[in-house]
Formats: C-alpha cells, structure tokens, sequence
C-alpha cells in the first residue's frame, strides 16, 4: 500500500510542477492572468517544496552544526568564510511564492483546510529563513512582478508573524465549513490527514515559543500547554517520504559511494555517539553510520578535510542502508522526539525537573524506536549511568546534549546551538576558522544583492547574533 501511494504522489508531483510552474511563470509575465492553477496541484507543490526547503538548508547548515564536514581542507562551509547560498533563497522564495497563490485561491473557494495548512507551510518557511538570515523579504515579496525591489522585514516582528499564521493554521483546521477536502496523493506530508496536521500546528507552536529562551518573552508554561495538543507518539510525526528521485540524504550517501566526495560525518557527531566524549557507545550509530576500514566509527574534523584519498574507508559516512540515508529515507521535519525535548528544557526552565527528566528520557527512546534500535540495545544505553542521572541531576547540558543527537540534519538543531551558546562537550571551533568564535548566521545570497541591494541590510560578519540569539 505504501509503495502504490508512493507512486501516486510522485505521479501528482509530476503534473503539480508542470501544471503550477506554467502558471506561475504566466503569472509573472502576465499578472493579469485570470485563469487559477488547480488547488491541488499548488498543494502538492507547497507541502514537497517546504519539505525539500527542510533539506536544502538542513544541508546547508550541517556543516556548522558539525554533523558533517567537508572532504576538502579549508572549505569555506567548514571554516566559517561566507557561503553563496543563493540557489536555497531562491527555492524558498518560489516555495512561498506557491503556497501564497493557493493561499488566495483555498480563501476564495472556501477551502480552509488548504488555506490552513497553507498558513502552517508559510509559517515553517519563513521561520527557516529568519533564523538562519535575520531580516527577510516578506511583507512586500510575494507580489511578482507588482514589487521587484521588496523591503526587509525586521526579524524579531517576523517571528511574531510566524506564531500568527500558525494560530491562522489552527483556526482554519477547527472549521467545520470546509468546501474542498485536501486530496490524499497531493499532501507528501501527511497525506491529506486534518488531524494530524493540526497536531502539527501546535508542534510548531511549540517549537517557535521555544526559540526564544534567551528573551524576555519566553514562558514555560505557554509551550507546555501548546505540547498538550501537539504529538502522541513517532506516529504523528511531519515526515516527507516520496521524492523527485533519490530521497534526499539518500543522494549524499550514493555520491560518497560512487567516491563523489559529498558530505562526511564529522568528529564531533561521532565522537559524541561512539563513547570518546561522553564514554557511552550509543547503538544509533551504527544505524546511521558507515564503518571504517578500522572496524570503527571516525569522523572528519571540520576544516582539516581528508586524512587520505578518501576512497579507502578511513571515515565514517552517511551509510547506503542508514535510518537517515537509505533509498526512501523520510525527511525528518517535525517530530515527536523533538516535542519531548522541548518539553524537557520548559519543564527544566520552570523548575519542574521531575517532568523535565522523564521527558528527556522519553524523548531518548522515541527516536531510538523510530530509527530501529533494539529494545535491548535501547534499554542498556538508557540505563547507564551517564544517560540516566535522576531526576534530581538532570541539566540542561544532559538535555541539549541528546537533543542534538535526535534533531540529527534537522535545521532547528543550529537554533538549538545558538540557544545554548555551542556549550556541548568536546564540540570544537572548526580547524583554522575565520571566524574567533562561533558562526551565528548567513549571510544574504548574491541573488538578493544583486536585484534588490538598497534594501538589503548591512551586517558586521557571520558572527552578528541575531534577535532571539543575545
């Protein structure tokens, strides 16, 4: 069944991307275009575009969350130089392109349900973006060619927007007036399910409220009760699992096999996983991980580049059969490990370290179910004493640590080390860096500069903290 769904949604994808891009490309050359592009399609395109955006700077920002390295020695995505990300601004800006043009057309046909979910895309988007770059392009961008040179919308105010389309989202899902169901094939993420979607929404929720630890406005008890109507269990999770091709990190393990020399695993995920930083071997290692010509798991430290040729197994890679990596691998956008991790830290923050340590340890587990570690295996990793330290020595270090684990190639993970200041044990400045600490954000793409460079903001270096991150 699985497999026969996945071929319908691939088979949707392929006419959405013809359908909605002829329309869209009219659209800017015509913008008094009357004819609509179906609903569906532009559905189609909007949940797969949103999730591929997950990838594309989940990519991008693995580097510096040091889950992989680069083969090269000094490569500028290791060492902190500034990195033309143009092409991942491009197809973020054409994702929300997309879901603002079925935006308009689920209110103008009454299809809240679309136009729910539709806020849900746009919020996660624009949220991406904001933490990575700051001030964005938003208020005035989507209005093809009626403004070509959008001002830069002040972050902190962005956030904000984020969280209101989210409570759009929520309030457009509860309606009982819907006159469009959302068609199955065309949702790659939850495939067409209302309710899941709506646990999704306060996921967000609580993820978004969670990003603002560091300021004023963070409150515990706000995410806590946003958690009570997000997920259950792994079952709910926001996941991508059909794709134009090969699944996306499954195509970084095929180039490291076919010795194209993609992105390694870097020292500091390994070591934290294989027992030399934390003297605790963790059994999703293997499930994750190539083996080295050692019998081992070895990293790549970040800058220093190959020790070898790289083609003899002397590192670790993402592996063909791996959880994150294999042929199919679902796209990890929201998850329910996640959630009880957010719940530890506002538990943990509201001195209630009793809820905060069985989160924590629930959390271990669920993504431990999920990447297919044995019950055994689960049990004797959880029970060590460096896992499982009472409720009474639970921290927030314990916490962020295997927070990182579970929010492997995730973007939110380089929030979460921003958040806590990149204060993991063992976790090292990349080697001859160009930064004198750590990197705190992109800079803006030459795409923007290029067309739009009056507005673009002035900053002082990657290592300029943004709003949320003081």
């Amino acid at each position: 069944m699985k497999k026969i769904l996945n071929i319908a949604l691939l088979a949707v994808l392929a006419l959405s991307f013809s359908a909605c891009e002829k329309y869209l490309d009219d659209k800017f050359e015509n913008p008094n275009l009357v004819s609509e592009a179906p609903i569906n399609p532009l559905f189609a395109t909007a949940t797969y575009g949103t999730a591929m955006n997950e990838y594309r700077l989940g990519y991008n920002v693995s580097y510096l969350t040091q889950y992989q390295s680069s083969s090269s020695q000094g490569s500028d995505a290791d060492i902190y130089n500034e990195v033309d990300y143009s092409t991942t601004w491009r197809n973020f800006y054409s994702t929300m392109m997309n879901i603002s043009e079925m935006n308009k057309l689920a209110e103008k046909t009454s299809a809240y349900y679309h136009l729910g979910v539709g806020k849900l895309l746009m919020a996660y988007n624009l949220n991406m973006l904001i933490t990575a770059f700051g001030d964005v392009p938003y208020s005035e961008s989507l209005k093809g060619l009626d403004e070509l040179t959008p001002a830069f919308d002040n972050q902190q105010t962005l956030h904000a927007t984020t969280l209101q389309l989210v409570e759009e989202g929520i309030t457009n899902l509860e309606r009982t007036d819907a006159l469009a169901e959302i068609d199955k094939p065309s949702d790659v993420i939850h495939g067409g399910n209302v309710a899941a979607w709506l646990k999704t929404a306060y996921a967000m929720k609580a993820r978004f409220l969670n990003q603002l630890s560091k300021t004023g406005s963070y409150n515990s008890t706000d995410i806590l009760s946003a958690l009570e109507s997000a997920y259950e269990s792994n079952n709910d999770d926001a996941t991508a699992t059909a794709f134009d091709g090969l699944s996306p990190w499954n195509s970084v393990a095929v180039d490291n096999a076919n010795l194209n020399l993609d992105g390694w695993l870097s020292t500091n995920i390994v070591n934290a996983m294989n027992g030399t930083t934390y003297g605790v071997f963790d059994p999703r290692l293997p499930l994750i991980a190539t083996i080295t010509k050692f019998g081992d798991y070895r990293g790549t430290r970040n800058g220093a580049g190959r020790i070898g040729t790289g083609t003899d197994d002397e590192e670790s890679y993402l592996s063909l059969d791996g959880f994150y990596s294999k042929g199919g691998a679902p796209l990890q956008l929201v998850t329910y490990a996640e959630m009880k991790f957010i719940e530890a830290e506002a538990a943990f923050r509201a001195g209630d370290k009793e809820t905060a340590y069985n989160a924590y340890l629930a959390g271990i587990a669920a993504n431990m179910d999920k990447i297919g570690v044995s019950s055994a295996d689960k049990q004797t990793y959880i029970n060590d004493p460096v896992v499982s330290v009472g409720k009474d020595n639970i921290t927030l270090k314990l916490i962020f640590k295997e927070k990182y684990i579970v929010m492997m190639l995730n973007t939110e993970s380089w929030v979460d080390m921003r958040r806590f200041d990149y204060d993991y044990d063992g976790f090292e400045m990349p080697l001859n860096a160009a930064l004198p600490d750590f990197i705190r954000r992109l800079a803006y793409p030459s795409v923007e500069i290029s067309r739009n460079g009056p507005n673009v903001p002035e900053i002082s270096g990657l290592d300029e903290r943004l709003w949320w991150d003081m």
